[in-house]
């Protein structure tokens, strides 16, 4: 297919196994749309390989079907060796389960290198993920170019230091810490990421979540309740009390930010954030509280209710979409927005009963940034245990929508992994695998119940092949014996949950 990346490196040729001789370096690729999107048929017999796919995505993913058949070396950027990859015979039909198969990188809290980046996308492509969820705003950082507002990322994209860790006792890396994407980086992102099937999604976070944005331009912060002036980057975690002041100013401030956004991101979804946002600066705002009376909203809910609602509209008016955390919730839903619910599944049942769309990415299962075992040597631990098993038996459609017609309304599912103590990729990558392949295979594949899947199965392929691409692509992954010596960080605090997990599936 014209525009598709080179999966199959051309030297290496395609043998069946029992085959009498290697069939040539042609796939052949067409697109039949009865398949349905992202649907594909990939035949492999003695005379020919075909892929038949619903559309060019489908025609991809069938590709990177035939990329995993062609054995681990295929994930190398380049053959090692000129001999046949040898190849059964075989029909696959396949389709997805879901729309939409994410995964978040929280660039804000710790930046990632573009490359870096690119690099993810081509993971998330070999995993048949289609969603790069881009977090690129927040307290700790700023992490894109707005042209008309450059303080931004003069200002809010650094800052002189970082928390390490979580808890006590308290330290710091003393380093200044930031970076951003200019707009043309992005724009590559885009382009790359769009030749291998993936959307990316950007995230500006409003109204809260927005300490970085306030310390570049106090304007926007609640200067009647707060008279310390700017408040500078955060420097440490957990949630800021320094939230967008509730102006028409700062809506046509957030407008410019999100024109310039939208000539660079062309995908219909555009993330608004709409979480955690701490109410007590407007509770002591005066300007706050005319505006509430001033629009009849009610309360602090209300006041937000009514910002995101004028964003959706915004969007709406240029053939966009809103989707924010299931925050958005409260105060009452904008009609076209979709909520990514991530605090348990109470908001997403809320959201798909009352005919929202519904992206399932609940921090009890798929938070990646959570720790992978009870083992000690866990870097920062965090969170609640996550294990393998824990994400391959995770189920995007909780029991009260399963079979109803609310159902449908869960267009995906996604991973999170924000980046708090993930400072670096290698650090990015012991979080995400080798969990992100399991994920990979629940949001694809139609599964069995939770508690009848084959988890055994699971990792026995893991064993047999799927490491083995995984060091093919250098990712480097948590170990299933535990972690490398290397990857472990002594002394670094962490912060531990310890209740109950999958308990939703119990209610």
């Amino acid at each position: 297919m014209t525009g598709e990346p080179n999966l199959i490196p051309a030297p290496r040729r395609l043998e069946p196994t029992g085959g009498s001789g290697p069939i040539g370096d042609t796939v052949v690729c067409r697109v039949d749309p009865l398949l349905g999107p992202e649907a594909y048929r990939l035949t492999v017999a003695a005379d020919r390989v075909e892929i038949v796919g619903g559309d060019d995505a489908g025609v991809f993913w069938g590709r990177q079907t035939l990329r995993q058949l062609s054995g681990p070396d295929a994930f190398r950027r380049a053959p090692l060796s000129r001999e046949p990859a040898v190849v059964p015979y075989l029909t696959v039909e396949d389709a997805p389960r879901f729309a939409w198969r994410g995964l978040m990188l929280d660039v804000a809290r710790h930046f990632l290198a573009k490359d870096d980046v690119l690099r993810y996308v081509d993971v998330l492509a070999a995993h048949k993920l289609n969603v790069l969820h881009l977090h690129l705003t927040d307290d700790q950082g700023w992490r894109v170019e707005i042209k008309r507002y450059p303080r931004l990322t003069e200002v809010g994209a650094w800052r002189p230091r970082t928390r390490l860790g979580w808890g006590e006792p308290e330290l710091w890396d003393e380093r200044p810490h930031g970076g951003f994407y200019t707009q043309d980086d992005l724009r590559e992102i885009v382009a790359y990421a769009a030749e291998r099937h993936i959307r990316v999604v950007p995230e500006i976070d409003l109204p809260g979540h927005s300490q970085a944005a306030v310390a570049a331009y106090p304007e926007l912060g609640n200067a009647d309740a707060v008279d310390t002036g700017a408040p500078g980057v955060k420097t440490d975690w957990g949630i800021s009390p320094h939230v967008l002041a509730p102006t028409d100013a700062v809506v046509e401030f957030y407008e410019g930010v999100f024109t310039e956004i939208l000539e660079v991101f062309p995908g219909r979804f555009v993330h608004i954030g709409g979480d955690e946002c701490v109410k007590d600066q407007w509770r002591e705002s005066p300007t706050a509280q005319a505006r509430i009376a001033e629009l009849g909203v009610g309360d602090e809910d209300g006041l937000q209710s009514w910002m995101i609602r004028h964003f959706d509209r915004w969007l709406a008016a240029r053939g966009r979409r809103l989707i924010g955390w299931d925050e958005i919730l409260q105060g009452g839903l904008a009609p076209g927005a979709a909520v990514m619910c991530w605090r348990w599944y109470t908001g997403g049942v809320a959201a798909a009963e009352a005919g929202h769309d519904v992206v399932m990415c609940p921090q009890q299962e798929v938070y990646l940034d959570h720790v992978q075992s009870e083992d000690a040597g866990e870097p920062v631990p965090f969170g609640w245990v996550h294990t393998l098993e824990d994400v391959y038996r995770f189920e995007p459609v909780p029991p009260r929508l399963s079979g109803t017609p609310h159902a449908a309304h869960v267009i995906g599912t996604q991973a999170n992994l924000w980046s708090e103590v993930t400072e670096n990729r290698a650090r990015v990558d012991y979080q995400v695998f080798p969990r992100l392949a399991a994920f990979a295979e629940v949001a694809w594949s139609t599964l069995p119940h939770p508690d009848k899947r084959d988890f055994g199965d699971f990792d026995r392929r893991m064993h047999e092949a799927h490491y083995a691409r995984l060091d093919a692509l250098d990712i480097a992954y948590r170990p299933p014996t535990g972690p490398h010596p290397w990857q472990q960080r002594p002394g670094i605090p962490g912060r531990m949950h310890h209740k109950p997990r999958r308990t939703w599936y119990m209610a």
